[in-house]
C-alpha cells in the first residue's frame, strides 16, 4: 500500500518541524517537503507533487488562503488540509471557497491531524468539532464532522467547475467543450455533485446556487 505524501507549511519553525515529527511517526504516512512561506508552499507543491498539504493560513510572502488557491488551480488532485489558530467563521467559508478539504485548530489533540490527513486520502473531508457551523451550509454525504462549512467542500475541484457551468445554464456538451472531457465524463461528474449536495434536478442547483451566493 502506498504511503500518504504529505508537505508540510507553517512559518513557524518549532512548529513545523514539530507537525513533521509527529507525522513521520506514522508508517503510512511520508513527509516529502516543508515549506516556510506561502510561495515554498505553492512552488514545493509543483515540484513534488504531494497527496496532502498540511497549510496555515497566516504565513509571510503570500498567505495560505491564496497558496491554496494556487495549488489547487496548478493540481486539482490536491487536497488541502488548514491548520491553524483561526476558528472563527470567516476563516472557514474562505479558506473552504478555494478548496480546502478539511480544517482544525492548532490547539486540538495531536491525533484529530493523524484522523484527519486519513481522511483526506480516503476521499473525505474533515471538520474539526470546534470549526463553526456557518448558517444556511451544507456538508456533503462523505463528510468527516457534522460541522456545516461551505456548501461545496466536500466537491472535487472538478466538480465545482462542473456545478459552476451548469449554474450557468451551460449543457453537457458545452461543459465539454470548455473542460476538454467527453460529454459523458461530464455527466458522471454532474451525477455525483448532485448526489452529494442533496439535488434532484438543474433547476434545483441553479436555485441551490443563488442561495448560498455562487453565481458569478
Amino acid at each position: 500500500m502506498s504511503r500518504i505524501r504529505v508537505l508540510v507549511a507553517d512559518d513557524h519553525t518549532i512548529v513545523r518541524q514539530g507537525l513533521v515529527s509527529l507525522l513521520q511517526a506514522e508508517q503510512e504516512i511520508e513527509v516529502i517537503g516543508q515549506a516556510a512561506d506561502g510561495l515554498e508552499a505553492v512552488a514545493q507543491a509543483a515540484a513534488l507533487r504531494p497527496d496532502i498539504v498540511v497549510l496555515d493560513i497566516t504565513m509571510p510572502r503570500l498567505s495560505g488562503l491564496d497558496a491554496a488557491r494556487r495549488i489547487r488551480e496548478a493540481q486539482p488532485q490536491c487536497r488541502i488540509l488548514v491548520l491553524t489558530m483561526h476558528d472563527d467563521e470567516e476563516y472557514v467559508l474562505k479558506m473552504t471557497r478555494v478548496g480546502a478539504s478539511g480544517y482544525i485548530v492548532k490547539d486540538g489533540a495531536a491525533a484529530e491531524l493523524i484522523e484527519a490527513i486519513r481522511s483526506l486520502a480516503a476521499g473525505r473531508t474533515y471538520f474539526a468539532g470546534r470549526v463553526p457551523r456557518l448558517p444556511g451550509a451544507a456538508l456533503g454525504t462523505n463528510a468527516h464532522a457534522t460541522n456545516n462549512v461551505h456548501p461545496l467542500a466536500s466537491l472535487t475541484n472538478r466538480e465545482r467547475e462542473v456545478f459552476q457551468l451548469v449554474a450557468e445554464a451551460k449543457t453537457n456538451p458545452q461543459i465539454a467543450k470548455l473542460l476538454g472531457l467527453s460529454p459523458k465524463t461530464v455527466d458522471n461528474h454532474r451525477t455525483r455533485l448532485m448526489e452529494k449536495l442533496g439535488i434532484h434536478s438543474t433547476a434545483e442547483l441553479v436555485r441551490f446556487a443563488a442561495r448560498h451566493g455562487l453565481l458569478e
